[in-house]
């Protein structure tokens, strides 16, 4: 915890029981506890919000990139060795 062990957290407990007595510690183990849960949970919502943020954004994105303008497709202009076909004729021919 933090970096401390066994002996340094007996003598930070003693220092503390000699400074606010044995009727007060109690009250101040307490209330440090319930503000380390409250941070906690403050801190989880935090992280869910912006997970559900960032979520929405990339959902906001997503299809923006896969739309294409409407009535147009893209061709590709034809190669070397390529020609295009008129497109009402189907019949092949060898010449």
């Amino acid at each position: 915890m933090f970096g401390m062990g066994m002996q340094e957290l007996i003598v930070i407990f003693v220092i503390a029981l000699l400074i606010f007595g044995p009727k007060k510690l109690p009250e101040i183990g307490r209330s440090l506890g319930r503000g380390l849960a409250e941070f906690k949970r403050a801190s989880e919502e935090l992280k869910e919000g912006l997970a559900a943020e960032l979520a929405a954004e990339e959902e906001r994105a997503r299809p923006a990139a896969r739309e294409e303008p409407q009535g147009t497709t893209p061709e590709t202009p034809p190669t070397a060795g390529q020609e295009k076909r008129p497109e009402g004729t189907h019949e092949t021919r060898n010449v």
